[in-house]
């Protein structure tokens, strides 16, 4: 059992104060690895670290800092494999889809790796004929990336290549219940040639990632985690005046309309909730039905419920993973008892699922109840768990307003052949992302991010690399005219 150090300046090096807690594989239920508990002066010693590395990293022309990040995508596919079963041995996620989310890992550092040369300015035309005005993109300096336990590689590449290709140095705390990955990625930093202190990882809970936000030398913050934990994030950032991007949860609504293919519909939703074991920020888990496909779609879907197959994470055969700690495993149990007592019809599963293949894991039945109101704590609450809630719907004006009345915007999903109906819907679903006729799709080209309580800021795409960085505008007076000092010149 191997006990982790914090990666700082290049270098592994132990807690100031020897804290550490314990990596519990959900699976096993048994310790499997070791971690530091960062206390402030750790913090204090990973910051100085990025600062001392970032006018190095930012003075680096574009070219170059897009030649080390396509070496470390090369470096992240030829681990793969090894990388995957790290993350499926920290959190519980199937081996099949852990190793695609390594190679989309990679797919990032090349997209981002195409920008580090292009940040272009602007020039502006202004009303006077004698100033030249122009704009430029800067780095904001060191940045401090949090991050979860659900998905810790793609959460943390969805920010990583975007910093360092706009020329910002990081410091990295991901979650307490998934590190592993993230100190074993920062190998694969350093063989593909990153410059040491230009990522930095300390771990630990709560009180870490608080002395990271607040730490004055950190000029940015981008979060990903609930709700709860992104509010305390941007009190504290916002007491500094420093911005923050804030990917939080949702309760994203996936609709089912009577002319859609049944087939792919029950496909999409079975991917929407029963993907990752429902531990996605983008979970389909209310699933609008219209009152035509209503009763056959609850049919299918149960019975494809009942037919994944739950094992070893680490088997190519097992479709659903263990939840990926206790505490979690605990709310997703205690999600359902409360459905069962709201007067939810539950239709399949419900149950910690157990057998002589499945062990000691933290497994949890695929879960379905039909006959959901919208006002049920099933409907509006994020389980973040293999738990659906199903919903009729008769209009489309009706299935819109039930569709946006949560507290959450981050996705949702349209199913329906009339692309008329798709078009005219699309701009009155209340979400960052919006599905038709597929759903939980990813590319690094297109943008992420969410609307009221699902956070604020976009991850991916173009926009992802602007939000590292800081507009700059620039005016060079080139006439030799005298002017009024007491008078604003335009």
């Amino acid at each position: 059992m191997e006990r982790y150090k914090f990666y700082i300046g290049g270098d592994w090096i132990g807690p100031a104060e020897d804290g550490h807690f314990d990596a519990v594989n959900p699976f096993t239920g048994k310790v499997w690895a070791q971690l530091g508990e960062a206390s402030p002066a750790d913090v204090d010693a990973a910051v100085e670290a990025a600062a001392r590395a970032q006018p190095g990293w930012a003075g680096t022309n574009g070219a170059t800092r897009a030649l080390i990040l396509n070496r470390v995508a090369d470096v992240i596919v030829d681990h793969a494999e090894r990388m995957a079963v790290i993350e499926s041995t920290d959190n519980g996620k199937v081996i099949r889809e852990t190793k695609s989310q390594m190679l989309f890992a990679a797919r990032l550092f090349r997209f981002y790796a195409g920008y580090a040369d292009k940040l272009y300015g602007s020039t502006i035309p202004l009303d006077s004929s004698t100033i030249f005005d122009y704009t430029t993109r800067e780095p904001y300096g060191v940045v401090a990336l949090i991050t979860a336990w659900n998905s810790p590689i793609t959460l943390l590449c969805n920010k990583l290549p975007a910093a360092l290709a706009a020329g910002n140095t990081v410091v990295v705390k991901p979650s307490e219940h998934a590190s592993v990955s993230t100190l074993e990625f920062c190998k694969l930093l350093a063989e593909g040639g990153l410059p040491p202190g230009v990522v930095n990882v300390v771990t630990g809970g709560g009180e870490t990632g608080a002395a990271l936000v607040r730490h004055a030398d950190i000029a940015k913050v981008s979060f990903t985690g609930s709700p709860a934990v992104g509010r305390k994030i941007a009190a504290m950032a916002g007491e500094m005046l420093k911005p923050v991007t804030l990917e939080l949860g949702g309760k994203s609504p996936n609709i089912v309309f009577d002319d859609a293919d049944p087939e792919a519909a029950t496909i999409g939703a079975l991917a929407g909730i029963f993907g990752a074991t429902g531990q996605t920020c983008v979970a389909g888990s209310r699933l609008l039905v219209q009152r035509g496909l209503y009763d056959e779609i609850t049919q299918r879907l149960a019975d494809r419920a009942r037919a994944i197959r739950l094992g070893d994470p680490l088997d190519p055969a097992s479709e659903m993973g263990t939840v990926a700690n206790r505490p979690q495993f605990d709310r997703i149990m205690q999600s359902i008892d409360s459905a069962t007592q709201d007067g939810a019809r539950l239709v399949a599963g419900g149950n910690r699922a157990k057998g002589d293949h499945l062990g000691e894991g933290l497994f949890v039945e695929p879960t379905i109840f039909a006959d959901v109101r919208n006002d049920m704590a099933v409907a509006q609450n994020e389980i973040f768990g293999p738990v659906l809630a199903i919903l009729p719907f008769e209009t489309e004006e009706e299935a819109v307003d039930i569709a946006n009345d949560i507290p959450f915007g981050l996705a949702s999903g349209l199913w329906t052949r009339d692309i008329s109906r798709a078009m005219r819907l699309v701009p009155q679903m209340k979400s960052g992302v919006v599905w038709v006729n597929t759903y939980r799709m990813v590319a690094a080209q297109a943008p992420f991010g969410g609307t009221k309580e699902s956070g604020f800021g976009r991850e991916r795409g173009e926009v992802g690399i602007m939000e590292f960085t800081v507009t700059k505008n620039v005016m060079i007076d080139y006439s030799s005219e005298a002017r009024d000092p007491f008078a604003i010149k335009n």
